[in-house]
């Protein structure tokens, strides 16, 4: 009789438990869209954003922009950004980070920004379809593309070194400008980040 008893409480328990676990849903608090947040350790916006920043500030702080504009009569220079090329062993949302390149320099107002190639081809698309389609008052003539001075391109790179429950990641991006001239490098920066991962211990 009592081990019938058991079994009854056992399987009572057990139900409780499934229950409670189906009832429960994941807890979502929403958050700053800058607010640093590090869950595994990875590549993740907050390094993009702050990688972006950084770069393009320094950027545009070097002797290139002054002697262009010399050159040309106080005219800002015309910048594309190029392939940014993900070397790591992380699977890494270049596009995002390319964006936020892309974002900093219209943003700094110190530069005119094209488009990359891949939206160029979208918009000559939509220029071909206007010149069959369109009235000729909002028909967009081709040939009156501004072509880039300078492209921006980089790569993303990381060193992963481990032991026991603690993990060191170390992420290096670098970024070139090249002139569309003549391919002088007229800057080169690099930005450096390191991790410190530490693994909770699992205790039975």
């Amino acid at each position: 009789m009592m081990k019938r008893g058991v079994k009854t409480f056992c399987r009572i328990l057990i139900a409780a438990l499934i229950a409670s676990g189906c009832a429960s849903g994941p807890k979502v608090e929403r958050k700053e869209v800058d607010t640093t947040i590090d869950l595994s350790g990875r590549w993740n916006d907050t390094d993009s954003r702050l990688v972006s920043e950084e770069m393009i500030d320094d950027c545009l702080k070097r002797p290139w922009l002054k002697r262009y504009e010399d050159r040309h009569a106080g005219k800002p220079p015309t910048v594309t950004v190029g392939q940014v090329k993900n070397r790591s062993h992380e699977h890494i949302n270049v596009q995002t980070f390319v964006k936020d390149l892309e974002r900093a320099l219209i943003n700094s107002g110190q530069v005119q920004f094209v488009a990359s190639k891949g939206e160029r081809e979208g918009v000559r698309e939509e220029r071909l379809d206007m010149a069959q389609h369109a009235t000729d008052e909002t028909m967009k003539e081709a040939g009156r593309e501004i072509g880039a001075d300078f492209m921006l391109i980089g790569t993303i790179n990381t060193i992963r070194d481990d032991i026991g429950s603690e993990a060191v990641m170390y992420y290096q991006v670098d970024l070139e400008l090249i002139s569309m001239e003549n391919n002088l490098k007229v800057w080169i920066g690099d930005k450096k980040i390191k991790k410190l991962i530490k693994k909770p211990k699992v205790k039975w």
